[in-house]
């Protein structure tokens, strides 16, 4: 099989995918981007076959989420003046979303969608093994730091020698 040139890079997807309400997502402009079409076309689409995107494979933002988003992503401006909440999709929902699209070029960009998805993942249990590790080490040296300052104030008094007491003089003083 030739290889054929990428439709789509896996970073700018990968940049377009947001967390929101704890999932992974992309937003429906977003993905219509990806896929070619127009996120009128691609929202209707999805109108067309809502028993095929339950809860977990798409959600349609609230207000509150809606002005987040705007505010926290440059190229989502636009948003900020349409009067619907957009939809947002779940990794399966993206998939899902190009096969009800139906085109050559939604599905060669599913699979760069999917990549993406993976790949952050693999970053996320990446970050949570060295979270783990320097939790480990914390628990393991933890009680070190109590043990070295008890050994610095010991050293560091060897280090100040105080003088002796004055000796008092045996004997009378004869003044």
């Amino acid at each position: 099989m030739a290889k054929s040139k990428a439709v789509v890079k896996i970073g700018k997807i990968q940049q377009r995918i947001l967390l929101i309400r704890g999932e992974k997502v992309i937003i429906d402009s977003d993905l219509a981007e990806a896929y070619g079409v127009t996120t009128k076309a691609l929202n209707q689409a999805i109108r067309r076959n809502s028993d095929r995107f339950p809860a977990d494979f798409m959600f349609r933002l609230t207000k509150k989420e809606k002005q987040e988003v705007v505010t926290n992503c440059d190229h989502l401006q636009n948003l900020k003046y349409s009067p619907v909440n957009p939809c947002v999709f779940t990794e399966h929902g993206a998939i899902m979303a190009a096969s009800v699209l139906n085109s050559s070029k939604a599905i060669e960009v599913s699979v760069f969608v999917v990549r993406a998805f993976v790949r952050l993942r693999e970053m996320i249990a990446g970050h949570k093994e060295l979270a783990r590790r320097i939790a480990k080490l914390e628990k393991k040296f933890g009680d070190h730091d109590e043990q070295i300052m008890i050994l610095v104030e010991a050293i560091k008094q060897l280090m100040d020698p105080k003088l002796p007491p004055k000796a008092r003089r045996i004997g009378f003083n004869t003044d």
